[in-house]
């Protein structure tokens, strides 16, 4: 779909874009989509583990972005699109109540190929509980600061920062068996 509005000038600043789309610029709010609809969605995929689920999600964040456009009221618009997307998973994670649980003792082989490493840590942090995902999915994948995070999870700074720790410290056990037989490798 292209937009004809000679008002948006592709140079102008996120904020500028924001302000477009509250007083209702179609082609502000496209714009917007695209620059941030593949980590919103990169970010419902880590969380809902299903990809068809992970499109909706990702459309009816943008949905409700739009619709409450005008509620926006000026902190850090990824961190206030991030919030909805979370809020969304979780409708979402609440009517799939699926949980991945880890196996003692079930390990992947490893060959050269990084994908299957990839593969068994996405699994490992799949296994954290919920609180200690959402962080160390926000921190490490998509490398957001710990007051965005705070802000995205309407959680005290201080707090985001022990959950992180904590979930890399776990990660670390978990990881352990895999570390050292890399390492004899």
């Amino acid at each position: 779909m292209f937009f004809k509005n000679k008002n948006i000038d592709k140079s102008e600043s996120a904020l500028d874009f924001v302000s477009k789309m509250q007083e209702g610029n179609a082609e502000a709010f496209q714009i917007l989509y695209r620059k941030h609809s593949q980590n919103v969605f990169r970010y419902c995929m880590k969380i809902l583990k299903d990809y068809n689920l992970s499109k909706d999600a990702t459309q009816e964040t943008f949905i409700k972005v739009y619709e409450h456009r005008k509620d926006y009221d000026g902190v850090k618009f990824t961190a206030w699109l991030f919030t909805i997307a979370r809020n969304t998973c979780i409708n979402y994670h609440r009517s799939k109540r699926e949980y991945v649980e880890y196996v003692e003792g079930t390990r992947p082989q490893f060959s050269d190929d990084d994908f299957i490493l990839k593969e068994y840590i996405q699994k490992m942090v799949d296994t954290l509980p919920e609180t200690y995902r959402e962080v160390i999915i926000l921190r490490e994948y998509e490398e957001m600061a710990y007051d965005e995070i705070a802000e995205v999870l309407d959680l005290d700074i201080s707090l985001v920062k022990v959950r992180v720790h904590r979930a890399r410290k776990i990660l670390k056990q978990l990881l352990k068996p895999i570390v050292k037989e890399i390492n004899e490798i």
